[in-house]
This record gives structure tokens, C-alpha cells and sequence, in this order.
């Protein structure tokens, strides 16, 4: 009995419990997943079409074939997790992305690259969104939203450093010199993390979620009308296919303007303002995310938090439109209320999963969903391009809120009467 006082003694939000080390861990993970699997390939996309000569049409279709190889992947990662467990899953994926941006950097022939992509797509899953919610969901019940915001802003983060450190690093060391280096930081880092942190249990270590005392009551945030959705029957379930789509449409409109919101706001403020602003919206998308993590009840509906998300993105891409190109205090608040979101299109989608699935079926819904919306904004940043025909491009401004209204519109189909 004496090894449980310590145990009883531990509440959700007590830093001493160990659930919330995991918590720093997985943000460090989100740091390099997102830093060199997300931010790494738009950059690369320059660097090779520079060193190699080759059309942007080749260089960009593999940017999405990177981005549907992780699709594939991640639809599959909790079988992977079953067979081989998570430290050696997330282990193998920091070796395959490692792997593949030097396979970037390496490549002399088109046939090349394509297969270094399917490396960098594969690894960056396993660091990704869904490894992420998969690491925490662990640890975490009621305070998971708390949790996986706080984990998820490495992602952020990983933008932030990551996008400026790769220019620096590919200018100063060259291309290959500069992935093999932080490819190689990168695994020994992730390769730390997984067998100091990931490959500890709460029943290992004698403790339970949130740090509850071990045989207390269970408290589950599950919604009482949740029933199992075995095999095919999760794909007729209306709750399911709605958050599907509607996680789809928001990360859509999400990142097929931001794939272009740089270009188009330097005519308008100049490269250093426009990077400023771009830098501000991560920053306030941090903010965005931690408020709703630490300040959405444990009884709230979700679907309706993440849909004044998804309304206030929507502000924002009418304040760029009202814009018009040229008044810089409603482009600035447009970025802003846009970037506010940024965070929640990810984040609150795993924690609808929570409450409207049984816990079995939330390890399948969470990977499936992070897969199909990553299928569809693969084809984002090409599609938003089609729709460009001026250096205000109104029609990008007029798509995105639309496909965003849409998302709103799914997550409120899909609420339970």
C-alpha cells in the first residue's frame, strides 16, 4: 500500500506526474516531425528545382507524392504500433525521414527523388499529428486537451525554427551536408526520447491516467451514447464521416492559402514585413491552440468550440479579401484572425474522437481521419495556385472561406441531438 500514497496524491494538472514529461517529449518529437517533414519540403522544393535545373511541375508533384506516401502511412500506423510498438515505430520513423530529405539532397535523376519521397513521407507520419495524439492519449483522459495542445505546439514551434534554419543551414553547409546534419540530430534525439519516455506506461510505472490514484474510480469523458463500430460499420457512422470531411475542408482551405499568403503579401508590405506577419501568425496560433486546450470544459461540446475556430478563420480570410491588396491594417488582422485557427484545424479533431467514440475505436478514427485529410491538402497548395490570376488573387480569399464554411457546416451535421 505504501507505494500508492505517492500516486493518490497526484491530480490531472500536478507537474509531477510523469505523464506530463511524455507531454514535453512529444512536443520535442513535434518539433522535428513538423520542423523537417512539414516545413522541410517547400523548402527543398526551391533548393532542388536551383541545384537541379528541373521544372517546378516535377519538384512539386513529389512534394505530394511526400505528403500521400504519409497518408498511406498513417491509416496503418496503429497496426504498426500493435506489431512493433511505439518507441520502435517512432524510432524507424526518425531513421526514414532522416533518410529520405538526404535522399533530397542527393538525387541526380527525377526517379531519384520520387523515392527519397517515399522515406521523408513515411518517417514524418510517425511524428506526426496521429503519433502525437497516440503518445498522449496514454497518458491522458480529462485533461488530454490540455495536453495535446501543449504537445501539438511543437508543431509551431518546429515552423518557426525550422523554416528559417534550413535556409541558413543549406546556404552555409550545402544541401547534403545540411540534411545529413540534422537528419543525424534528429535521430539520436527521437532515439532518446523513445526509450527514455515513450516506452513507459502508466500500469508500468503503477500509476493511471491523468495520474488518478490506481484503483479509484473511473472517470471517462467518453459520451455515454458511444457504441463499438467494428470493421466496415465505422464507415457508415454519420459522426465519423463528418468529422472526416469536416477536418478535411478546414486543413484544405488551411493550407492551400498559406502556401501562397507569403508571395501575396510582399508586394504589399515587402519580404521582411510579410515574413514578420507569417511569423506572427504561428505565434498566435500557439495562443489559439493553448486557450482552447486549457479552457474548453471537460463536458463541452467540441464540435461546436472547433467550428468558432474554423468562424473565425473564416474572418479572416474576409478581412484579406476586404483588403483589397493594399490596406495593411486589415491585411495585418486578417493574417492574425486567420492564424488563430491555425493550431485547432489539427489539434481539436483527435478530442471530438475522444468523446463521441469508445476508446477502441478512437485509435482507429484518429489515424484515419489525419490520413485522409493530409490526402486531400497534398493537392491544396496546386489547386489554390490554379485559382491565382492577380497579386491579390480574391478568388484564393473567396475558396478558403467557403471550404472553411463547409467545415463548419460538417462538424455541425455531426452533432448529436
Amino acid at each position: 500500500m505504501k507505494t500508492h500514497i505517492p500516486v493518490r496524491k497526484l491530480v490531472p494538472m500536478n507537474k509531477r506526474f510523469f505523464g506530463w514529461r511524455v507531454v514535453a517529449a512529444a512536443f520535442v518529437l513535434a518539433v522535428f516531425g513538423w520542423g523537417v517533414g512539414f516545413y522541410g519540403p517547400p523548402v527543398f522544393l526551391q533548393t532542388v528545382r536551383e541545384a537541379r535545373g528541373w521544372s517546378v511541375a516535377i519538384v512539386s508533384t513529389a512534394v505530394t507524392t511526400h505528403f500521400l506516401i504519409g497518408a498511406l502511412v498513417v491509416a496503418n500506423l496503429p497496426k504498426l504500433y500493435r506489431l512493433f510498438g511505439v518507441p520502435r515505430v517512432t524510432k524507424l520513423a526518425a531513421v526514414s525521414l532522416a533518410a529520405g530529405v538526404v535522399g533530397w539532397s542527393l538525387a541526380a535523376e527525377p526517379w531519384q527523388l520520387f523515392v527519397a519521397t517515399l522515406f521523408s513521407g513515411a518517417g514524418w507520419v510517425g511524428m506526426g499529428a496521429a503519433a502525437i495524439n497516440a503518445i498522449v492519449a496514454t497518458w491522458f483522459a480529462r485533461a488530454r486537451p490540455a495536453a495535446l495542445a501543449m504537445a501539438y505546439n511543437g508543431a509551431s514551434i518546429g515552423g518557426v525554427i525550422f523554416a528559417p534554419l534550413w535556409v541558413a543551414a543549406i546556404g552555409w553547409l550545402g544541401f547534403p551536408m545540411a540534411t545529413m546534419a540534422i537528419g543525424a540530430v534528429m535521430v539520436v534525439a527521437i532515439w532518446i526520447l523513445a526509450d527514455l519516455f515513450f516506452a513507459t506506461t502508466p500500469s508500468g510505472m503503477g500509476l493511471t491516467q491523468d495520474g488518478d490514484a490506481v484503483g479509484g474510480p473511473l472517470r471517462s469523458v467518453t459520451s455515454p451514447l458511444a457504441r463499438p463500430l467494428p470493421g466496415p460499420l465505422l464507415w457508415r457512422d454519420p459522426r465519423f464521416l463528418t468529422l472526416a470531411a469536416g477536418m478535411a475542408c478546414g486543413l484544405f482551405a488551411q493550407i492551400g492559402l498559406l502556401a501562397h499568403l507569403y508571395s501575396l503579401l510582399v508586394p504589399v508590405l515587402g519580404a521582411g514585413s510579410a515574413g514578420i506577419l507569417l511569423g506572427a501568425a504561428t505565434a498566435v496560433a500557439i495562443v489559439g491552440r493553448t486557450s482552447v486546450g486549457w479552457m474548453m470544459p471537460v463536458g463541452a461540446d467540441r464540435r461546436l468550440w472547433l467550428s468558432f475556430s474554423y468562424a473565425v478563420q473564416v474572418a479572416g480570410s474576409l478581412g484579406l479579401l476586404l483588403a483589397g491588396g493594399s490596406d495593411t491594417a486589415l491585411l495585418i488582422l486578417g493574417v492574425l484572425l486567420f492564424g488563430l485557427g491555425i493550431g485547432n484545424a489539427t489539434s481539436v479533431p483527435p478530442l471530438i474522437a475522444q468523446v463521441e467514440f469508445v476508446k477502441e475505436d478512437v485509435a482507429r478514427v484518429v489515424p484515419l481521419i489525419v490520413a485522409m485529410s493530409q490526402a486531400g491538402y497534398a493537392f491544396a497548395p496546386a489547386l489554390f495556385g490554379l485559382l491565382r490570376d492577380t497579386d491579390t488573387a480574391p478568388r484564393l480569399f473567396i475558396a478558403a472561406a467557403t471550404i472553411q464554411m463547409a467545415a463548419i457546416l460538417f462538424m455541425l451535421l455531426g452533432r448529436r441531438r
